[in-house]
């Protein structure tokens, strides 16, 4: 009992206050240093701090840490500390590879997907490979087993396909799928703090410590950030945060033995692939901006994006495309529950 309440609350506590120190320090930070992304969505374009996704992940990276601490000098730890470590050096690889597309930024617009941005990031064909290099400690550890459920299917080994494929491959693909969807203040750790949410709710109920543990540091450390990106954000979550949690959620999934969960969680995200994917990943989710505030798709009634179905559900407001899209999240989180209860996964 002692450990399924007091290691888990403190080390998301400390992870939950290390991530709003962090992310204050950086708002100021990141924008005298030019690290910044425009914010189209307002009346005028403003520009604003980017890669708050540092501050999660120094979240957290500095939970796990106490854990560690604890676990070395307080109490008998139940999760193996040099897995947790290595899990902390994948987390913090992926968050700096999202640093370094964030921080590619020009003094003028130059073409970036459909539109024009002074945000150039990284070639599409890096992002894979660098990301890849953050799976490595991962892939060392063997994080997780490599027997997985599959939902629908049941139960499939692996084996060594599981650690130098399936595993790192698995980290590219959520890492760069997470990274899809945004565009809207709040969106993307709106969307990630109900998947979280869900994970954290699922591994303590039917998962294992590890998930548990890890699933709180990344809802504690998400929890602190939305305020700071809420409408009128002050800060954008950038590629570092989209990397960082989308590592995180294939951990949790991994290492915490809720994979089939995880998968259907992660529905809404693999939706976005495959809407991008049908352009070429040449799309902006971003609307045109009407005169009343209320956004009109970009691409008419052609869909690339669920930013494009949301708007052409009806004239939107930048809040109302957050909410419907984080309500779209919480749905497949309730099918995740639903089909548990009834044994499908």
């Amino acid at each position: 009992m002692y450990h399924t309440f007091q290691t888990i609350l403190v080390p998301g506590i400390i992870a939950f206050v290390a991530t709003v120190i962090g992310t204050k320090f950086l708002i100021s930070y990141l924008f005298d240093a030019g690290v910044i992304a425009e914010d189209r969505n307002k009346e005028r374009i403003a520009r604003i701090a980017s890669s708050g996704g540092l501050a999660v992940a120094l979240g957290i990276i500095i939970g796990m840490l106490a854990y560690t601490f604890g676990g070395t000098f307080i109490f008998k730890p139940v999760v193996d500390i040099s897995k947790l470590l290595a899990v902390a050096l994948s987390v913090m690889l992926i968050a700096l590879v999202g640093f370094l597309d964030d921080i590619n930024v020009k003094a003028r617009r130059v073409q970036s997907t459909d539109m024009k941005d002074i945000r150039k990031g990284l070639k599409q064909w890096q992002k894979p490979l660098l990301t890849f290099i953050g799976a490595l400690p991962l892939m060392a550890i063997s994080a997780g087993v490599g027997t997985i459920m599959v939902p629908f299917v049941g139960s499939v080994d692996l084996g060594l396909l599981y650690p130098l494929i399936v595993l790192p491959l698995a980290v590219i693909f959520v890492s760069n799928a997470v990274n899809l969807l945004g565009g809207f203040d709040g969106l993307q750790p709106g969307m990630v703090l109900v998947a979280s949410g869900g994970l954290l709710l699922y591994s303590f109920l039917f998962g294992n410590y590890t998930g548990t543990l890890l699933s709180a540091l990344l809802f504690a450390s998400v929890l602190a950030f939305l305020p700071f990106n809420m409408y009128r954000a002050k800060i954008i979550p950038g590629d570092s945060f989209t990397y960082a949690v989308g590592a995180a959620i294939v951990v949790i999934a991994v290492m915490g033995g809720v994979i089939p969960f995880a998968m259907i969680v992660f529905i809404p995200w693999i939706i976005e692939f495959l809407l991008h994917a049908r352009r070429g990943f040449k799309v902006t989710d971003l609307g045109i901006r009407q005169k009343d505030g209320t956004f009109k798709a970009p691409y008419g009634r052609r869909i690339y994006s669920l930013t494009h179905f949301a708007m052409n559900l009806k004239r939107m407001n930048e809040k109302e495309v957050t909410r419907y899209l984080v309500m779209f999240e919480l749905l497949f989180v309730v099918l995740g529950f639903f089909l548990k209860v009834y044994g499908l996964v």
